[in-house]
């Protein structure tokens, strides 16, 4: 086995805490339907990510409780808009990287720009995720 492949299976041995950054509000105008639909196109990426051996985390899993406890009405009211990227950003302090999938997001952009500030590894395709379930 070459050092290359030793190394590149040390590395990723350990499974990692994937945040899956991308759309949610974006695009949506409100429109509780298009919201939904962005929180169950980042949803969907989870299993690919479990089955590959880590373990996957949206930042509304985390956010909607907050803001409901905290009074929030609907998304993007003000209560919500005051909790939805400070919670985003704990989590991250918490993750070994971001996933971030395709088109245009403040808060996504916003999460790569931060995991990169704290050194994460930030993947921009399902593909480029290590598989741990492959290593042998």
């Amino acid at each position: 086995m070459k050092l290359f492949e030793i190394a590149r299976k040390v590395v990723f041995m350990k499974p990692m805490v994937i945040l899956i950054a991308g759309p949610y509000m974006s695009g949506t105008d409100g429109d509780p339907s298009k919201i939904a639909a962005n929180q169950a196109r980042l949803e969907s990426f989870a299993l690919p990510l479990f089955e590959r051996g880590h373990l996957p985390i949206v930042s509304e899993w985390m956010t909607l409780p907050i803001v409901k406890s905290a009074g929030s009405e609907h998304h993007g009211d003000d209560i919500f808009n005051a909790y939805q990227y400070p919670v985003a950003q704990r989590l991250l302090s918490r993750c070994d990287a971001v996933l971030r999938i395709s088109g245009a997001s403040k808060g996504a952009d916003l999460d790569v720009e931060t995991a990169r500030k704290l050194g994460l590894t930030v993947f921009e395709s399902i593909e480029s995720v290590p598989n741990l379930q492959a290593v042998s």
